[in-house]
């Protein structure tokens, strides 16, 4: 197992944890509970991480996550069957919900 995320905001990490076992990635989410430890341990140590459970899935998890965090100031596309704008961070329209083979707006 490879760590793929790790974040103070458990929202952050269960957002990440949904993108990837969307994309068929299995993931293990520890220190989940381990916050009441902090002054015991270190800080960092506590927060909740994400780890990738096939080696082989690690690459692609880590593209998503660094997908999943970009610059908000990413292209947004148009989807193709309903046309609503949507925002690089969609992997599928809102609207919708589908597949975004969609055109990019710039």
């Amino acid at each position: 197992m490879k760590k793929v995320y790790t974040s103070e905001n458990r929202f952050y990490v269960g957002n990440i944890r949904n993108l990837l076992e969307a994309q068929g990635i299995e993931v293990v989410l520890r220190n989940e509970h381990v916050s009441s430890a902090v002054g015991e341990i270190p800080v960092f140590d506590t927060w909740p991480e994400l780890w990738v459970v096939k080696e082989r899935d690690f690459p692609r998890a880590e593209q998503i996550v660094q997908q999943a965090l970009s610059p908000a100031g990413a292209a947004p596309w148009r989807c193709k069957r309903c046309g609503e704008e949507n925002d690089q961070a969609f992997e599928f329209c809102w609207q919708c919900q589908s597949d975004p083979g969609g055109i990019l707006l710039t």
